[in-house]
């Protein structure tokens, strides 16, 4: 059963956190934040909660762990590496767009710095305890 709700409560509690960082951060509740990246990576905490389940229920040492820690090391490179590539596009047509007429800005804020992954790193590895702890 944890493994099925691993995803989900990982989703849950990263995005609850970063609601709540950034609404702390704005003053305010900060709606329009959603979606925006910042701390933590969702997606990074996703991977990392799956991957340290798997190790810590099945072992570090299996290949099934092998094949979790791979998938999320490629979710991870891609939070942080080809999603700031797309980053510096998107500014890049922004600046270029700017002065035409009708141009709607693209979302510049897209990919994940160091501390915002290590985060979902974090946050990954509790919510794995505590699945590992409370569900069969």
């Amino acid at each position: 059963m944890a493994y099925i709700v691993a995803p989900l409560v990982a989703w849950l509690v990263a995005g609850s956190l970063k609601f709540l960082l950034n609404s702390i951060l704005a003053r305010r509740l900060a709606f329009e934040e959603i979606g925006l990246g910042r701390l933590p990576s969702t997606h990074t905490t996703i991977v990392s909660t799956m991957a340290f389940l798997v190790g810590l229920r099945e072992g570090f040492a299996t290949p099934l762990f092998g094949i979790a820690l791979t998938l999320a090391w490629i979710v991870i490179l891609d939070a942080m590496d080809l999603r700031r590539r797309i980053e510096q596009q998107s500014t890049a047509l922004n600046r270029l767009g700017a002065s035409g007429a009708g141009w709607k800005p693209l979302r510049e804020r897209i990919g994940h710095r160091p501390h915002e992954v290590l985060a979902g790193i974090v946050t990954g590895l509790a919510c794995a305890y505590a699945l590992a702890l409370t569900l069969p």
